[in-house]
């Protein structure tokens, strides 16, 4: 994300023009920053509102609720996820360090990170209506990875999907650790993994 994540929506001036994508990304934006600061169960749609800077009874033309504005906030943190990931890679960072880079900003709020573990905790569950999106992280992760700067070869160690599945639980593990312990350099860690990881490149 390119912001800390209690970074909240500018209201929409008087007499600005909006299409409805534009709008829905604006909301979508607002409610990321609520569901970060309060996390998904305490969020209301009042406060996203208030965030968008509209009224909730505008929200609800857009969004029917907090069910189906959750999938559209978690895809536009991914967005800016992509986004800031780009920029990193444009400055020649070392691919090891490029997912620190871009975990930075959130392992840097613990709120955040509480609310993230809990959601992501609360999703397993088939009928949670996040179930979906972090179902398919791992492989929208995998073709990034794929398309990225670590070097692969031919190895029979580790398959690509394992080597994101390693990756996700790894930075999970490390957010419960920075958690207990901020004084531990979580993401130097990460750093190190992820060089061990490109190491060992998928068989497919």
């Amino acid at each position: 994300m390119t912001s800390p994540p209690t970074a909240e929506t500018s209201p929409r001036r008087r007499g600005q023009s909006a299409t409805t994508p534009a709008r829905r990304a604006q909301i979508a934006e607002a409610a990321l920053a609520s569901f970060a600061e309060h996390g998904y169960e305490r969020a209301s749609l009042r406060d996203i509102a208030g965030r968008a800077g509209m009224t909730h009874a505008a929200l609800l033309r857009h969004f029917s609720g907090k069910e189906e504005l959750l999938p559209a906030a978690l895809a536009q943190r991914e967005e800016h996820e992509e986004d800031l990931a780009a920029r990193i890679m444009t400055a020649h960072v070392p691919g090891e360090q490029i997912l620190s880079a871009v975990l930075s900003d959130e392992f840097a709020h613990p709120d955040f990170q509480r609310n993230w573990l809990a959601l992501a905790i609360a999703a397993t569950n088939p009928e949670h209506p996040a179930h979906e999106f972090f179902l398919g992280r791992r492989e929208r992760m995998r073709s990034r990875f794929s398309d990225g700067p670590l070097p692969t070869s031919d190895s029979e160690l580790l398959t690509a999907d394992e080597k994101i599945t390693l990756v996700l639980a790894m930075v999970d593990g490390l957010r419960i650790q920075a958690l207990l312990d901020p004084s531990r350099d979580a993401l130097g860690l990460l750093t190190i993994f992820m060089k061990l990881i490109a190491a060992q490149p998928p068989t497919d």
